[in-house]
């Protein structure tokens, strides 16, 4: 499949990527091996070229499925990965602790633990997944210089941090990428950090691209929040609490609308909106399903009409979505401009 393509830093990758922590972390049960294998031997039939994971994502599972499955392809693919945060020791089985931790050692650690679960000598894109605040950024920043320089690492990201955050970050080595969270329900980027981006020749990688499933109306009502499993990370979040998630549900219909009129999905809707805010920003949805994998794949070739992405604006943005992205304890961990 053709896509459409997108600068990642140095490289060039197709627009939209995938996420790579739905197939074993966050959401609920994680899917059985075979069908996470599957996905992911979609995604490079499909054209996908840009796979993004994380040490945390599965406590190691996410990368060690990417290390068995896009090997052999390893040439033609550029990889994604994050330090900087870790599990605390303990029973994973009841939602561990997670730990940041931004000190040299730790990761340079890290990235070795990486390195040989990817399967790989080189990891192209390496981001810093939280800012570790008792760690100056110039010294985290400073450690994965050392990896780029010791051939490790290809390329520097952050992610979920501030503009200034950004610019301290940028001035002790180039930073390729910055990734956050960004979707029509999400605009937090857009207060500052989008802008330094654009100054600073930094590519835009958005997660949660249709806002956790709301978006793709895989949430359609509030049966559908209370049956997720108790290990979702999207119960703790404010904007599905019940009296949020009631305002919330209100934007679907019209969202639904508009995908209806231009023969499209509402994550194909979704996603083709943020490809429309500039040549810089590259979604990266997540999924388990193939067919899904294709349905936001497809979101490349929607066309959005001023008029529409002016209806979009006026139906979903920070006046109109209910609740916080985070709750209080996630909000302290991330650096990132809040409208809130």
């Amino acid at each position: 499949m053709s896509m459409p393509q997108r600068t990642l830093g140095p490289f060039r990758v197709g627009a939209i990527g995938l996420g790579c922590m739905n197939i074993c972390h966050a959401y609920g049960v994680p899917p059985p091996r075979e069908q996470a294998i599957g996905l992911l031997r979609a995604a490079l039939d499909a054209g996908v070229t840009h796979f993004d994971s994380a040490a945390l994502y599965g406590f190691g599972a996410s990368e060690t499925l990417l290390g068995e499955v896009l090997g052999p392809r390893r040439q033609h693919i550029i990889l994604a990965s994050k330090c900087g945060m870790t599990v605390e020791a303990g029973d994973a089985s009841v939602r561990p602790g997670r730990v940041i931790d931004g000190r040299p050692e730790a990761l340079r650690a890290t990235c070795e633990g990486s390195l040989r679960r990817l399967r790989t000598d080189v990891i192209d894109l390496y981001y810093l997944h939280r800012w570790d605040k008792q760690v100056p950024i110039e010294d985290s920043v400073g450690a994965l210089a050392d990896l780029v320089r010791a051939g490790k690492i290809r390329a520097i990201g952050l992610s979920e941090v501030s503009a200034a955050t950004l610019r301290r970050a940028h001035a002790v080595h180039p930073i390729a990428a910055l990734q956050t969270e960004y979707s029509l329900w999400t605009r937090n980027p857009e207060i500052a950090v989008l802008a330094a981006c654009r100054e600073l020749g930094v590519s835009f990688v958005a997660f949660s691209p249709v806002a956790r499933g709301f978006l793709a109306g895989a949430l359609p009502d509030q049966a559908a929040v209370d049956a997720l499993p108790d290990k979702d990370l999207r119960r703790p979040m404010p904007r599905f609490a019940p009296a949020h998630f009631a305002r919330n549900l209100r934007l679907l219909d019209g969202f639904r609308a508009i995908a209806a009129e231009l023969g499209c999905t509402p994550a194909q809707l979704a996603l083709a909106w943020l490809l429309h805010q500039g040549e810089d920003i590259l979604p990266i949805p997540g999924t388990r399903s193939v067919a899904h994998l294709h349905e936001n794949l497809g979101a490349a070739t929607v066309r959005l009409p001023p008029a529409t992405l002016a209806r979009l604006q006026a139906l979903i943005n920070p006046a109109t979505v209910s609740g916080h992205r985070y709750a209080e304890q996630a909000r302290r961990e991330v650096d990132t401009e809040d409208s809130a």
